[in-house]
């Protein structure tokens, strides 16, 4: 498994639509050697994404 480098994160305000975007970006950039993440704290109310280089 390649090695994934941690370049950013970022919250939002929860919000059902980012997984769509968190799937559109991996789709289209994959080939640019980069992938996003997605994790949700609902207790907060906040989603993360995070972008790896790979």
């Amino acid at each position: 498994m390649p090695k994934l480098t941690l370049i950013a994160t970022r919250s939002f305000k929860e919000c059902e639509e980012l997984y769509r975007v968190v799937d559109f970006l991996n789709k289209t950039l994959k080939e640019k050697r980069v992938l996003f993440g997605l994790t949700k704290d609902s207790a907060r109310g906040e989603m993360t994404i995070s972008i790896y280089e790979t």
